[in-house]
């Protein structure tokens, strides 16, 4: 199987400028070692989120999120649809969290100054489940509290059209640093393609985070993702889509929040009127009354120039007019 070493996956930018690492055909299986989001500096309680002593805080923006790729998809071109299927995802044995002065809303807090005063990074062991490893896992958030790993892929995404933008605080239809916590196992994404070959990128796999990634961080981890790509040809989309086995969801990433779920939702009514034979007035209706849609808020963080993402869900029982 092809694979993108960990220490190949260090690139901080959606580049199309840059030479492939993988060429991989429609359907064949492949992996991605990812660094946590940290490039590995965080690896126990007394490394903390201090700017200059974080190797690449010194550049601007900083050398931080660091992604694999790109990977070109044979017999994808520009105006196709790449369709993005997670097979697997294993985390490492620890995850992390740094909090501190001016990181997240609370970082200049006067409320709680415990936040805003000093660094703190908190380390997360993982505990693997019934089958030996970590994809059943448990994380410990302390002596009281665990829960079961949840890891999905938190940076994802193409070449956009002409830009280059860092993996740190770049987002668009063609992906980004999302943090979507249903890009996961099992789920499908489709991301709009700009570029032959689509040009892939992956990384910032976290082991397991609350909506809205209200600090910056979650619990940020090294992984090993398996993945395989296919292809829609000459489809038009207009921004990220997922499809989970039960429900499918529409993405938006702006600001202000309302403008991110307002888009996200009109993109969903869009899906349901091109694809299922809704009408127009039936798909409007239809959001604003049926009890099982929903609006997830994945990030709202303040961090660079990050957008709000959310997504708009709806069940797929009812796809059926």
């Amino acid at each position: 199987m092809q694979r993108i070493e960990r220490e190949q996956a260090k690139k901080y930018a959606f580049d199309w400028r840059d030479e492939p690492l993988l060429r991989v055909d429609c359907g064949e299986p492949f992996e991605i070692e990812t660094y946590d989001a940290s490039t590995g500096y965080f690896k126990t309680q007394a490394d903390k989120a201090v700017p200059g002593k974080r190797p690449g805080f010194d550049r601007s923006p900083p050398l931080a999120n660091p992604i694999g790729g790109p990977v070109y998809v044979n017999g994808v071109d520009r105006g196709d649809v790449l369709v993005v299927t997670l097979d697997d995802i294993l985390v490492d044995d620890y995850s992390w969290i740094a909090v501190g002065p001016r990181r997240g809303p609370l970082g200049e807090s006067t409320r709680w100054p415990e936040l805003s005063s000093d660094y703190t990074t908190r380390i997360f062991r993982h505990t693997p489940g019934p089958s030996g490893t970590t994809r059943d896992g448990t994380l410990r958030f302390n002596d009281r509290l665990t829960w079961p790993i949840t890891p999905f892929v938190g940076t994802l995404g193409v070449c956009p059209d002409r830009e280059v933008v860092t993996s740190l605080d770049g987002q668009g239809p063609w992906g980004g640093n999302l943090d979507i916590r249903d890009f996961a196992v099992g789920n499908t994404i489709y991301l709009p393609v700009y570029h032959p070959g689509a040009l892939l990128y992956l990384g910032d796999v976290h082991a397991s985070q609350g909506d809205t990634e209200f600090t910056g961080t979650a619990a940020e981890t090294k992984s090993t993702v398996r993945l395989r790509l296919s292809v829609i040809k000459q489809k038009r989309l207009p921004w990220v889509r997922i499809e989970k086995p039960d429900s499918i969801i529409s993405v938006h990433a702006d600001r202000p929040l309302e403008v991110a779920v307002e888009t996200a939702t009109v993109n969903l009514m869009d899906w349901l009127i091109t694809e299922y034979g809704f009408t127009p007035t039936d798909a409007y209706c239809l959001v604003s009354t049926c009890p099982d849609f929903r609006i997830h808020v994945y990030q709202m963080c303040k961090i660079a120039r990050l957008s709000f993402v959310a997504g708009a869900e709806l069940p797929k029982r009812y796809l059926v007019t």
